[in-house]
């Protein structure tokens, strides 16, 4: 949706460090106008990393291992539930509707904190199952003037949406703190652009009158450490660096 790039583009714009992965949906450039100079998208098969810039880069063998930072992100494999990287290591994570397609999404999450340093942050997007998007998905109606007919669906049948309340606790829960949650996409659901344009004025009043139903929304946490404070980056010789993320070989058990 146009609405999701333009937020994550707004948002890890702003957000500064050294390590950013993506995973999921490697096809969606959530990271390009993030600026740091290591940065990773992470698919769950070859085929689903097709869209990335060859080649496509296995997790090394050695765990003492640092990848070098290239200009466009690098391709990865791996599981949501288990991810290669050590504790602490990645200054911003990003789940592009990650959580509703995997196995565990609560176990995903969970890996997304362990390996997030302290003030790191987490930017997720999801569909609202409480949306005019989400009703036309659930009953599979389409309205077409004061008629309504059975048509194909518009979204994929795969996955689960998750509650936007479900995935605000279930980051609270994991020590971070709430920093953005935002809806978008007030329209009703059209899959033509003529459609879509017609219903523009719900665009523009939806955030007012109904700012909570609808159909996509972005959550941000940051990872907060009780009695942890960042007082800058690692000095050696005079000059300041960063520590590099160290790719681990990983099973999910």
């Amino acid at each position: 949706m146009g609405w999701e790039q333009d937020r994550l583009d707004h948002l890890v714009a702003d957000y500064f460090g050294y390590h950013a992965l993506q995973i999921g949906l490697p096809g969606v450039p959530g990271l390009r106008a993030n600026r740091m100079p290591h940065r990773w998208v992470m698919a769950g098969s070859a085929q689903e990393a097709a869209p990335l810039v060859e080649p496509l880069q296995p997790m090394p063998a050695d765990p003492a291992l640092s990848l070098a930072p290239l200009a466009d992100p690098v391709a990865l494999l791996g599981e949501p539930e288990a991810l290669p990287f050590a504790d602490r290591s990645l200054d911003l994570v990003l789940l592009p509707h990650t959580l509703e397609f995997a196995s565990d999404p609560h176990e995903a999450l969970a890996e997304v904190a362990r390996v997030l340093a302290p003030e790191g942050r987490v930017v997720l997007t999801a569909l609202n199952r409480a949306s005019l998007w989400g009703l036309r998905q659930a009953t599979g109606y389409a309205w077409r003037g004061v008629t309504r007919s059975r048509r194909p669906l518009y979204l994929p049948q795969q996955g689960a949406w998750l509650h936007y309340r479900r995935a605000r606790d279930w980051l609270r829960l994991l020590g971070f703190q709430i920093e953005v949650g935002q809806f978008g996409c007030f329209g009703a659901p059209m899959s033509t652009p003529r459609g879509l344009s017609r219903m523009a004025w719900m665009e523009n009043h939806g955030a007012r009158w109904w700012p909570v139903l609808g159909a996509a929304y972005v959550l941000v946490g940051v990872k907060r450490v009780r009695g942890m404070r960042l007082v800058g980056l690692t000095s050696t010789g005079g000059r300041r660096v960063a520590a590099p993320a160290m790719a681990t070989q990983r099973t999910h058990e």
